[in-house]
């Protein structure tokens, strides 16, 4: 088999972004764009990408790591230029070069695959991506001869008013034969911007009689490059309107995909239902016939199977199956729900495990506690979890009840089948099926019933 090399683009400032984030790591549904684009080349090779990058260049390896290999481009001198920073990495070690844009975060796998394809079975060095549309929006245009062969292709900018109307678009994706690359590579002309132009490889390919062949695209979503914000919101919104698809497609309801915020890496399972205003976020993964919002906020959570949700804030958390939450409840870091719980409103958990069946009323914080099976928490119960300088464990037991307004000042544990008065602030732990009240709480006293005289 062929080795195929993705090369990616980086190395541009991106001014008109007007951001100190260097252009490539702004997100798109949740992810920089440079990662939707390495996604979309690892589809077609599993060589190690390399990413050609230049201003920013510290920040944007500080995001990827190790997973690709960096070429500097410093100065910037153009696209044609830029790829030649990856020939020390390259050269002698693969067979073709597949090159695309870090800032084209829409190109899909599936497409580059086909580019891929082409060039295989072309003739000539190199296959480039081209598109029909009657809005330019300044991409270069396609020229070919009388023989319909691809023989150049002329930017925008030096374009004449009979070229401009040419509808076949460069969409800046390339799959080159490695061996004519890199001498190639060296033949671009100096432009009058003093810069080298990776466009001009088409050019020298046809003057050399080698046939360029082109591969149409049939999506021109996909050939949306992020310039400024403006790209960027209609990037959002085209791959969020794909994300949503997918997911109806598979089984997911959406009540209203326009007000549905769905990121790139979510999973959601089949018959579950997303209501308007609600935004799933990060590696949530949320499972089947659940019901999720309107106005739900949910991030890097995982939710079981039959799950209810409303109105709620979820984050860092993890639901089991058959749970009903909210409305306007939150779940913070490290929350675990098991079967079967019931939150309330205005409920707040972190830190802490209900175990199957808790049902946890209103008004409650629940913070570092581990409370067992069918325990009951009352509206108002508070966890005084902090001292100020360190936090505490409260341990509650199964079938448990605790009143209304108990504060329980940790460190705590509560035995099995205890109870709790509405009220009370329980300093001291609770032996198993003992009643507490008061303030501070103690146990009722045992006294014998008064004797009848006779």
């Amino acid at each position: 088999m062929p080795i195929i090399t993705p090369v990616l683009l980086a190395a541009g400032q991106g001014t008109r972004m007007k951001s100190n984030l260097p252009k490539v790591l702004h997100p798109v549904c949740g992810k920089p764009m440079v990662a939707h684009a390495l996604q979309a080349a690892r589809a077609v090779s599993a060589e190690i990408p390399v990413l050609v990058v230049g201003v920013g260049a510290e920040a944007v390896k500080s995001a990827l790591g190790d997973s690709v290999r960096y070429a500097l481009q410093d100065p910037p001198l153009g696209t044609g230029h830029a790829l030649m920073q990856a020939e020390p990495l390259l050269r002698g070690k693969t067979d073709y070069v597949l090159l695309t844009y870090a800032d084209m975060p829409l190109l899909r796998g599936e497409t580059l695959q086909q580019l891929v394809q082409t060039q295989l079975s072309n003739p000539g060095p190199l296959s480039m991506l081209t598109v029909l549309r009657d809005n330019p929006r300044g991409f270069g245009r396609i020229l070919r001869n009388t023989e319909g062969n691809i023989i150049a292709i002329v930017e925008e900018a030096a374009a004449t008013p009979e070229q401009r109307n040419i509808r076949e678009l460069n969409v800046g994706a390339y799959c080159f034969r490695a061996d004519w690359l890199w001498e190639a590579l060296r033949q671009i002309p100096l432009s009058a911007k003093g810069e080298y132009y990776l466009t001009d490889t088409v050019e020298i390919a046809a003057r050399q009689g080698l046939p360029v062949q082109a591969t149409l695209m049939d999506d021109f979503a996909e050939t949306i490059g992020v310039n400024t914000r403006v790209h960027l919101a209609e990037a959002e919104a085209a791959l969020r309107r794909r994300i949503n698809e997918f997911h109806m497609l598979n089984g997911v309801t959406l009540i209203d995909p326009q007000t549905t915020y769905i990121q790139a890496d979510v999973t959601l399972g089949r018959d579950t239902v997303v209501y308007p205003n609600t935004h799933l976020q990060g590696n949530t993964v949320i499972g089947a016939e659940c019901q999720v919002g309107p106005d739900t906020y949910i991030r890097d959570t995982k939710v079981g199977d039959r799950c209810r949700i409303f109105k709620s804030v979820l984050e860092g958390a993890v639901l089991e199956n058959d749970v009903d939450m909210g409305p306007f409840a939150r779940l913070r870091k490290g929350a675990h729900l098991c079967d079967h719980v019931h939150m309330g409103n205005f409920g707040e958990v972190k830190d802490s495990t209900l175990g199957a069946g808790v049902k946890m009323g209103h008004f409650s914080y629940i913070g570092n506690a581990q409370i067992g099976e069918n325990t009951n928490i009352g509206a108002g119960t508070i966890t005084c979890n902090y001292d100020g300088a360190n936090k505490h464990a409260t341990l509650i037991g199964r079938d448990v009840f605790i009143g209304s307004d108990t504060m329980l000042v940790a460190p705590l544990t509560i035995g099995d089948s205890a109870r709790t008065g509405a009220g009370a602030v329980v300093t001291k732990d609770v032996p198993e099926g003992a009643l507490v009240f008061g303030v501070p709480a103690r146990p009722r006293l045992q006294t014998s019933a008064p004797v009848e005289d006779k």
